[in-house]
């Protein structure tokens, strides 16, 4: 379950949750086993198995923008933890204030309103496990997205910012295409081929694939 980072000390785990099958993701320092839980979309109880096997020592959780998929479990998670919430950028915050209403029209159950305990902004630093990752403002696929990338370790937490082989959708009526692919591209490939990504859905990837054939960017 557990996918090692390019520094060894840093690893993740993938837990699949909700109906959208949304990548939540356990962060953690490999030495301390303290870390975050990134994206908690819902299924807290699958959450809950997953930190126990890895034995995790959670900190924080951390989540990337406001869609229900991504911040559904957050506040139930916060309650049994006794963590704070960090994250995303508070332009999500009427996403985060409206996931109950949203997930009535889609029949599901559980998934609760979220908010913030610390709103994130570009320029400021993330420390998961000690860790500390920058934070680049990356909207378009919703207004608050935030990526989470730590140059020591070439790895980045980009939500649905961009995935394997596609970018995040922008057809919501606060959706911006141009703005989505100029983050992407003056933001974030300019860090680097060999950083590798974590994503909202589907697999991992690396910014030097995305660059070479995403046909969104190509």
């Amino acid at each position: 379950m557990s996918t090692p980072i390019p520094d060894i000390r840093l690893k993740a785990a993938v837990v699949s949750v909700t109906p959208f099958e949304q990548n939540c993701s356990l962060i953690w320092d490999e030495a301390t086993k303290r870390g975050a839980v990134v994206d908690p979309g819902g299924d807290v109880a699958r959450i809950e198995a997953a930190i126990a096997q890895v034995g995790l020592t959670v900190e924080k959780i951390v989540l990337t923008h406001g869609h229900l998929d991504h911040v559904g479990g957050a506040a139930e998670l916060k309650a049994k933890l006794g963590v704070e919430i960090e994250g995303p950028h508070i332009a999500d915050k009427f996403l985060m204030d409206g996931v109950e209403k949203q997930a009535a029209t889609y029949g599901l159950e559980g998934l609760r309103n979220a908010t913030s305990d610390r709103w994130m902004e570009e320029g400021q630093t993330l420390t998961i496990g000690g860790h500390d990752f920058e934070i680049f403002h990356c909207p378009g696929h919703s207004p608050g997205s935030l990526v989470y990338v730590s140059r020591v370790q070439q790895f980045a937490l980009v939500g649905d910012v961009i995935f394997r082989g596609s970018i995040g959708r922008t057809d919501f009526p606060y959706g911006d295409h141009d703005a989505l692919i100029r983050a992407i591209k003056t933001k974030l490939f300019p860090l680097g081929d060999d950083i590798a990504f974590i994503c909202g859905h589907g697999g991992m990837g690396t910014f030097g694939m995305e660059r070479e054939s995403n046909p969104f960017l190509v």
